[in-house]
Formats: C-alpha cells, structure tokens, sequence
C-alpha cells in the first residue's frame, strides 16, 4: 500500500511539474514584469569560490521576487561539465521562479556540447520554449497582458556562438545574418498582432555586440556604472543592432562576458546594458561591490521600464528609469531649483 501511494504521489508531482512548465509568463496585476539577470557564474564542481555564485543568486531571488531569471552565459568553467551544469540547473530550479538561459563562449569547453548541457538544464522551472525557436539555441518568450492573453511583451534570447574567427576579422563569432532574419521575422509577425505597433521587448545574449564600444566612445552618451575593460565584441558587425533599431521594438539589449563592466548606455533609442557580474571567485573580477545581478522592470503598455544592479546584503546601484534618464531637456524649463 504504501508502495502505491508513493508511486501516486510521484506521478501527481510530475503532473504539477508538468503544468507548471506550461504556464504563460504574464504581467502582475500592477502592469510590472520583473526580470533578474545573472551572468557569467563561472561555475565549478566542488570548488569553495564557486560557492558564491549560488549564494548571490538564491539571496538576489529572494530579495526581488523576480517573474523570471535570465542567465546568459559562461555558466560553468570546468569539470566535470555534467556535474557543473547540474548544480547550476538544480540551484536554479530550486529558486522557484521561472528561469531561461542563453550560451556563453566558455560553456562547451569542458566536454559537452551544447546539446548535452541544454538537456541537463531542463528542469520543472526552465521556461526555454519548444516553439519559435531560430537558429541554434535562439528563441523569443512571450510575456502576456495582466488582464488578457495577448502579446504585451517579448523576450529574445539569442546564441552570441564560441567560434573564435581569423581572416580579417580575428576574434569572437558575431550574430549571423540568419539570425538577424529569425528575428526580424518574429518582430514583424507581433507587430501585425498588435494593430500595426511595436511589440515593447528586450534582448538578452552573452557576447556584447560592438555598438557598446561605438556607444561609450561617443561624446555625447551618458554612461551609467562601471567600465573598467575595453569591450570584448566581435570585429564584424553584422548589423543585429540596426535590425533592432529599424523595427522599433526592442528598448534594451543585455549581455554579459566582460566582468569587470556592468555599465549602461543609451545609443540611439535603445539601452545597451551589461549584467552584473554573479559568479565567484573562479575568474577575474575586479568591480567593486562584489558579485550581483542586473534587474530590470518592464511596464505593460509602455515603451519604458527602470533597471538597477542588486548587490550583497541589499546594496543597490545605479538605479534607472529608461528612457527617462538619458534624455536631454531645455535647462531653462526645468523646476527653479530650491537650495
């Protein structure tokens, strides 16, 4: 008997799981969406500084109570690769909340491909969708209206590759024109679906495109946070961001891989942003504050949303209202100021 019952209670747990995985990601009843992003955890197998970076992140989670978790990339940094990818997979599931991933350029460097390491990531809690899926590990979420079932938001999440390239263009692999494509053609179809506007959405992927770098060169950009390594992108640009910026839907662009940045800047409508870097003490990093996390806080029907970095012990830095606080304005119209 008591066989039995555990054999029900195993396959109503599985059931629940089952559903769960399934159900929409929707705004609150406030109109928010609250995403954390962590990046570059850096993880490895039984090694004491690595143990910080699952610290960071279960003590960030309960802290924001976000709708869902993206990581993006260089999840783990050694071996064995199973055992690596199961203790990040089994931390972030055991969060609770509705988490995503996208690959890092080191995540396939200690002995399993991507596949292998997709099938380990996928627990009750990853959201990772079997349908409007690009090329490679590329795919858009949809983030549904607090009151309806119709498209008020997306999420793309894209492969930012590990090929390192030579010829003229020596270093990291850019986003391929296939890609620009996938995305193009998702962009448009929500756009057709919501009367002709712009569907409000944020990328996220590992590798920077080189637009940060043209971005904080300029003289006329506002930079808000730490820059403290040139920016590690592609030689080739391959033209994602003038997509993005041609259709009109994505407000912000997040990525990781460089960890002693986690700056953001507006270039030409659109937020570029670093996450924070989460990982321990495995790697370089240098930014003071220690490890965290980028949140970032969409409002249903609006074109606008705030983002902040989370630090240890309830830190936060360089709060942001977007496009709120990169704007120019007339000095002469502002409020008389009060000492």
């Amino acid at each position: 008997m008591k066989h039995i019952v555990f054999l029900l209670f195993v396959l109503l747990t599985a059931t629940v799981c089952a559903q769960s995985q399934r159900l929409p990601l929707r705004f609150r009843a406030d109109g928010t969406f609250k995403i954390v992003q962590f990046t570059d955890l850096h993880y490895i197998h039984n090694n004491p500084h690595a143990q910080r970076a699952l610290i960071r992140m279960r003590e960030v989670v309960e802290a924001e109570r976000p709708d869902l978790v993206i990581v993006t990339g260089d999840m783990i940094f050694g071996e064995p690769a199973d055992k690596c990818m199961r203790d990040v997979a089994q931390c972030l599931d055991s969060l609770g909340v509705p988490f995503c991933t996208t690959f890092g350029n080191h995540d396939e460097e200690f002995g399993l491909s991507h596949e292998e390491l997709y099938t380990i990531l996928h627990t009750p809690n990853n959201v990772e969708p079997e349908h409007e899926t690009g090329t490679e590990f590329d795919y858009m979420l949809r983030i549904l209206g607090s009151r309806d079932d119709s498209t008020r938001a997306a999420v793309y999440c894209l492969d930012s590759h590990n090929k390192r390239h030579y010829g003229p263009f020596v270093g990291y692999a850019w986003l391929t024109k296939s890609q620009i494509s996938w995305y193009r053609d998702l962009s448009r179809s929500l756009r057709k679906q919501n009367g002709d506007r712009p569907v409000p959405s944020v990328a996220f992927f590992h590798i920077p495109l080189p637009e940060f770098e043209t971005a904080f060169r300029k003289r006329d950009t506002w930079v808000i946070g730490a820059r403290m390594e040139s920016v590690c992108c592609p030689r080739y640009n391959s033209g994602m961001f003038n997509a993005m910026k041609k259709e009109g839907d994505v407000l912000g662009i997040f990525c990781g891989h460089d960890h002693n940045n986690d700056y953001a800047v507006m270039w030409e409508g659109i937020l570029l942003a670093y996450g924070r870097y989460t990982g321990g003490n495995t790697v370089y990093n240098d930014l003071v504050g220690g490890n965290g996390a980028r949140v970032i806080v969409l409002h249903e029907g609006e074109r606008s949303f705030e983002t902040w970095i989370r630090l240890k012990k309830g830190t936060i830095r360089n709060r942001l209202r977007v496009p709120d606080n990169f704007a120019w304005s007339d000095p002469n119209k502002r409020p008389i100021e009060k000492d």
